[in-house]
């Protein structure tokens, strides 16, 4: 007999990413003082306006025990029912900071966010990348461009040029991050003409 989380289902697909997949995270609940003991809530995800699932949470002094059913594979309905443990960590000015540990079978990494499947489980249990990780190189070198366009005020779209330096920034600072901004250009629209299948000649 396993544990929590030792069935094969546990593992998904590699390709999925942690935008796939519906999540807790434990500082939210800090925040919105879901985390004081001996308290009962429900935890719901909406799409347009409309809840289209949700889970019951009992919060224990250093737990919180989840409820909830699921099915996988339009199969039958199961109901589970099981304690996440919460750890403290003391932050650098006061307070404290909680997390969950893992409750899949062999883990008890301690994370802030929990992603559902089978059970709810690290982004490691479950085998999934952050959408970033599936990015081609070249798109990935467009959206820190972009950051970058950002940060100096200009005008969003690498396609749209150069703007000026930002009033009140070191032209050293300018002068980097315009390199760096340039530097990603060049790579996102190679990746793109490659993609295309565009030549130079």
């Amino acid at each position: 007999m396993g544990g929590i989380g030792s069935g094969r289902y546990l593992f998904n697909n590699s390709n999925d990413t942690t935008f796939d997949y519906r999540s807790i995270d434990v500082r939210r609940w800090k925040k919105d003082e879901l985390l004081r003991p001996n308290q009962d809530f429900n935890w719901n995800w909406s799409r347009d306006g409309k809840s289209v699932a949700s889970i019951q949470v009992h919060t224990q002094v250093n737990a919180v025990i989840l409820t909830y059913r699921h099915r996988s594979s339009g199969g039958s309905w199961k109901n589970e029912s099981y304690p996440v443990t919460l750890d403290w960590t003391d932050c650098n000015f006061g307070g404290q900071r909680p997390w969950f540990l893992c409750p899949a079978k062999g883990c008890r990494r301690r994370v802030a966010i929990l992603y559902g499947g089978g059970i709810f489980a690290c982004r490691h249990c479950h085998r999934l990348a952050y959408p970033s990780q599936r990015e081609p190189d070249y798109e990935r070198s467009g959206r820190r461009a972009d950051k970058i366009r950002e940060r100096l005020d200009w005008e969003p779209g690498f396609l749209n040029g150069e703007g000026l330096r930002p009033k009140g920034m070191q032209k050293r600072t300018f002068e980097r991050l315009r390199a760096e901004h340039n530097e990603h250009v060049t790579k996102s629209l190679a990746g793109v003409k490659s993609r295309l299948g565009i030549l130079e000649f």
